[in-house]
């Protein structure tokens, strides 16, 4: 069964809905972000595929992301609990829940209504050129396995 599209409209409302049901005192059920750094950490995927962080992990560790980490990201399978994350994905300092929730409002409303044109073929600095089905399940699962994780 196909993951829901990024790019549906219905796909932003649901997300909206399930992001209501989180606030600064929710708990996770796994791992040992807060709310707000969960949030944070779901802003980083959309920080660095507009740009607004740069990764560089040179030509080999692009190399070793594209053949063994771009499968895991953009297939349809769930991540595992306490899965491992990408260094620049690593929230370790105290976020503000309220401009963490902002700031991913808006990037989810950008990225519905760039729609998939704007993604179809867009490079990724981890992965090289992705389709919009790639680009789409990779922040469709990313979303989800992090509100499970707290339980929305």
């Amino acid at each position: 069964m196909a993951l829901p599209s990024v790019f549906d409209p219905k796909t932003t409302e649901e997300t909206f809905q399930r992001l209501e049901k989180l606030n600064y005192m929710s708990k996770p059920l796994w791992g040992k972000m807060s709310a707000a750094q969960m949030l944070a950490h779901l802003n980083v995927s959309y920080d660095l595929a507009y740009g607004k962080t740069v990764s560089n992990p040179g030509f080999f560790g692009k190399l070793m992301l594209k053949w063994f980490v771009k499968g895991i990201v953009t297939s349809e399978k769930p991540y595992a609990k306490n899965s491992r994350t990408g260094p620049d994905f690593i929230i370790s300092n105290q976020r503000d829940f309220e401009k963490e929730k902002s700031i991913f409002i808006d990037y989810v409303k950008k990225t519905e209504s760039l729609g998939a044109d704007y993604f179809e073929g867009r490079e990724s600095s981890s992965f090289g050129s992705m389709t919009a089905k790639e680009w789409s399940t990779q922040f469709y699962k990313h979303i989800d396995h992090h509100f499970r994780q707290f339980g929305v």
